[in-house]
């Protein structure tokens, strides 16, 4: 039996058709959905990018962060953005020593940085180069009006000078809608399965950076969400202030792209699927698809991924379970899970006991009915928590001197912050953070450098 894991970074579990969303074109998506386990309450075990990806490679969770390198001076090594440690087995090492041909297709460069080594395990791995600020090209020279072109008018910050230039190289000679990202991902993986279709077991890593920005998707896929456009374009957000720097229309042109690049990433899965159905491959493999956050498009005042900002729209994931055999297929799960329960899930429905303990919990016997659902989650985004039970949701940061408490029963959009009237039940969800974290919050910038304290203060931290 094949496995097939799907990641889509940054696609909001409301903006899909099978979750309530009716304005945004996802028929592949609700087509694989529709055939699967659907699981309504799936959350990041922690944020964002390579936190993120440590717990869904290994079945371990990232959070709470106690891996800091204070010395390095970089926070791209704070929180969780080191390598998988060499005492965690992956995926793809148990499955590998299990017989599976094992493969990894992606363009999200972060895997590949250096030292970080998330391939370890898969007998072939391709990375397709130049998403975001990957260092892919030095050439050519950006034309200052082009930048202009994807600048806000007022709003311009670091991050979106530091990001722009680099893609802009990146893509510069692109033309064909295969030469996109997401084009590119889903035909090198199809091709992947045509090549491999001897082989007698298969595990297929798939990770596609997209939705993430920068959102710049072919014209047709714009035209669909909408009308013609002579403004700035903001492909990329500015994550150092509230949403206030954009004006009306270069907020909802942003929301359209947004929504455009969903539309195409969901367009080419389909090529995928329909490749995994001509082959006969559907019914011989486990597909999973889920994504590791979704995005703040001016809700709460937030545009972009700001860890502060756990709502909904950032901390509410999609998760489909499709079994070979189409069992439950349609059914929707209610209770607590996260991306760490993907690994144990998969080495249960294959028989393969893991080399070492779990964190994680396997899905089947919460979809039988066999077991109860976890009665809480929790997770971490840099110096931010978040915990969630069925009645209330709690998000602070470490010292908890910015807390905030929300009561769904009376407050399902969470907009009434009412933690000065409820300290007791603040106080029990932090609790449940602690408990989780095993009594340990690290508030690392005890220990941080001069970089990190300027990273923190542009995050709205200190």
């Amino acid at each position: 039996m094949n496995v097939v894991v799907i990641l889509l970074d940054t696609l909001r579990k409301d903006h899909i058709g099978i979750y309530g969303n009716s304005w945004i074109k996802t028929p592949n998506l609700d087509a694989l959905a529709r055939e699967s386990i659907i699981f309504e309450d799936a959350h990041p075990e922690s944020f964002p990018t390579i936190p993120f990806r440590r717990s869904i490679h290994t079945g371990i969770r990232t959070f709470p962060f106690k891996d800091y390198h204070p010395c390095r001076g970089d926070m791209v090594q704070a929180y969780g953005w080191q390598p998988i440690p060499d005492s965690q087995n992956t995926i793809a090492e148990i499955l590998r020593r299990n017989g599976y041909t094992t493969a990894f297709i992606t363009d999200t460069y972060h895997y590949f940085k250096p030292s970080m080594n998330f391939h370890r395990g898969y007998h072939q791995w391709q990375l397709i180069r130049g998403q975001e600020a990957d260092p892919y090209k030095t050439a050519p020279k950006i034309d200052p009006k082009l930048l202009e072109r994807y600048i806000p008018q007022s709003g311009k910050c670091e991050h979106m000078m530091t990001i722009l230039p680099q893609y802009l190289k990146n893509i510069a000679n692109r033309q064909k809608e295969e030469a996109y990202f997401a084009p590119q991902v889903f035909s090198a993986a199809a091709k992947w399965i045509e090549e491999n279709n001897h082989v007698e077991k298969f595990f297929l890593f798939i990770d596609s950076f997209d939705p993430h920005e920068p959102w710049d998707p072919p014209q047709k896929y714009r035209d669909l969400y909408h009308q013609p456009y002579t403004g700035r374009e903001v492909i990329t957000p500015n994550y150092s202030t509230s949403a206030d720097y954009l004006t009306p229309e270069e907020l909802r042109y942003m929301k359209a792209l947004y929504a455009a690049e969903i539309t195409m990433v969901d367009a080419w899965l389909g090529k995928f699927l329909e490749k995994m159905r001509e082959l006969e491959l559907l019914d011989k493999s486990l597909i999973i698809l889920t994504s590791d956050h979704g995005h703040q498009l001016g809700e709460h005042n937030l545009i972009g991924k700001i860890p502060r900002g756990l709502y909904p729209e950032l901390v509410d994931i999609p998760l489909f379970i499709r079994h070979p055999q189409g069992f439950k297929g349609g059914k929707r799960v209610s209770g607590f899970v996260y991306n760490h329960d993907i690994v144990p899930t998969i080495l249960t429905f294959l028989g393969v006991e893991p080399p070492t303990p779990l964190d994680g919990e396997e899905l089947w016997s919460l979809v039988d009915g066999e077991r109860e659902a976890r009665g809480y989650a929790t997770s971490g985004f840099n110096g931010y928590v978040w915990t969630k039970d069925r009645e209330w949701v709690y998000i602070a940061n470490y010292s908890r001197s910015r807390e905030y408490l929300y009561d769904l029963r009376k407050d399902p959009n969470q907009t009434q912050n009412i933690v000065e009237e409820n300290r007791d039940i603040a106080d029990i969800m932090f609790q449940r953070i602690l408990q989780d974290a095993s009594g340990e919050l690290v508030d690392h910038r005890e220990v941080m450098s001069k970089a990190a304290e300027e990273w923190y203060k542009m995050e709205g931290l200190l």
